[in-house]
């Protein structure tokens, strides 16, 4: 990007810099996004270049030196080069002893050295301060003022001073600095921008092996076994009839995910009598990617609902719809109104609609403005209670939808049950544990070891010591 784009010009060409004067050691992206960003916030800009003839590209205003004379002009100077080229900075280690040295370099992959950049480059420059700042914010979040990207900046560094400089660098920028620690921290901070939705990986994880699974269950239940045992190829049902099968069970699975650890973690709270107890690192990683397993299952419900409304339009229903008219006339039957049936649909579909609601209720809440908005107790009673009578509607929608084909021979085709069958034993599981947990008697107990009480274990008195008779109380 040139700086004749809008975002790339500083706010005046004789801005009178307050702030003080900011090196930069490299011209690309980077250093040029945030040397307009340091322009437009009141600071003095000095780059320094191997070629500081070349400057076609850096934004009005900036001074471009070669690196020891740009190195004298300020106390902070931003290292916006590659790791490779760190080399260069110890042909003149003296002119930068005392500099505050900004290290916004990241890795292509995790652990590709063996230590961090950062404290590589303090062992190169070891008289300098060296803060790792500035990686986890992009180019193109400086060019568009924050707006479109992460405002967090992560510091870290051995020099409370130096950490100080930048953060307070970071705030005239409008972005958020948040100190890590010492500069062992570096690793770390260089690894954050390599993650790839972590909290992500497990829902979908489970998610492609539900939907993989299922579809092959139900292709084999409802196609293969059509074919092999009548011959007849009913193969178009895999796009929508299948698929619309399959969406609804992975959905409600994953809902029921997202509430099972909360109950086992309340049943190994009960078991252990306290809640200072660590749980274990599986149920960690699960509780941590509840919101990401429910977003996951709002998506599937979704699709859900999406197929659910072409069904009226398909081919195969309209044949069928047509085919079952024409007997009728031809016989000159009626059916009479069954008022139970009447009661089964409208009960089926009242289910869902309200399920689905709740569903979106839920998703919209787990947005950060949202979430952000409501206090503790209004978010708990939304993603909790609201959540667990999602599960329930949900449940009964399905369970509706069933009725009485469990009942038919048919229904087993190669002693197979129906899949609707299969995807209510978690939602089950997870409805009968969490009534079990809010039974008064279970809940009292419950909620006062989450306020701090522990259960300690009673000391039998040895009768042949007077000193040891004791009475514990619970």
């Amino acid at each position: 990007m040139t700086n004749n784009s809008i975002s790339m010009t500083p706010l005046s060409p004789g801005t009178h810099h307050q702030l003080g004067t900011v090196c930069i050691f490299g011209t690309g992206d980077f250093g040029r996004s945030l040397g307009l960003r340091l322009l437009q916030a009141g600071y003095a800009v000095v780059f320094g270049s191997r070629h500081p003839e070349n400057s076609s590209l850096l934004p009005k205003g900036a001074q471009v030196l070669n690196h020891v004379d740009a190195a004298q002009m300020s106390r902070v100077i931003f290292i916006a080069v590659h790791r490779e080229n760190y080399e260069f900075l110890s042909e003149f280690s003296e002119e930068l002893s005392g500099k505050v040295l900004v290290d916004v370099s990241n890795n292509l992959k995790k652990n590709q050295y063996p230590e961090s950049n950062a404290e590589h480059l303090k062992r190169l420059v070891p008289a300098a301060n060296v803060v790792k700042a500035f990686n986890t914010v992009s180019a193109w979040a400086l060019q568009s003022g924050g707006l479109d990207a992460n405002r967090q900046v992560l510091i870290c560094g051995d020099d409370d001073e130096a950490k100080h400089l930048v953060s307070d660098i970071a705030r005239s920028l409008g972005l958020t600095a948040l100190d890590k620690g010492s500069l062992l921290a570096a690793k770390e901070i260089e690894d954050f921008p390599l993650h790839l939705f972590p909290l992500w990986r497990i829902p979908i994880y489970i998610a492609t092996g539900l939907t993989a699974g299922l579809f092959i269950y139900c292709v084999i239940r409802d196609v293969v076994y059509t074919r092999v045992t009548k011959g007849k190829d009913n193969s178009f049902r895999i796009m929508i009839s299948l698929t619309n099968r399959v969406f609804p069970i992975v959905s409600l699975n994953m809902l029921a995910l997202c509430y099972l650890p909360g109950v086992i973690a309340g049943f190994l709270q009960l078991y252990n009598g306290t809640k200072y107890k660590r749980f274990p690192n599986w149920l960690d990683k699960w509780m941590l990617c509840r919101k990401q397993l429910g977003l996951v299952a709002l998506a599937f419900a979704l699709l859900h609902v999406l197929y659910t409304l072409i069904i009226p339009i398909r081919y195969y229903v309209r044949y069928r719809i047509t085919l079952y008219t024409a007997s009728q006339i031809k016989e000159n039957k009626t059916d009479i109104f069954d008022n139970t049936w009447a009661w089964y649909g409208d009960s089926y579909l009242s289910c869902g609609i309200l399920g689905f609601g709740l569903y979106v209720l839920l998703g919209i809440t787990s947005l950060p403005s949202v979430s952000n908005a409501v206090n503790w107790r209004e978010f708990r009673f939304v993603q909790s209670k609201l959540g667990h009578m999602t599960l329930l509607l949900c449940t009964a929608h399905t369970i509706l939808y069933g009725w009485t084909k469990f009942l038919k021979p048919s229904s087993y085709p190669w002693y197979l049950p129906p899949a609707y069958m299969l995807s209510l034993i978690v939602p089950c599981t997870v409805l009968v544990l969490k009534f079990i947990l809010i039974t008064p008697c279970v809940d009292r107990v419950v909620t006062r070891i989450r306020q701090g009480w522990e259960r300690r274990s009673v000391k039998v008195p040895n009768i042949t010591d007077s000193k040891n008779r004791k009475t514990l109380i619970l």
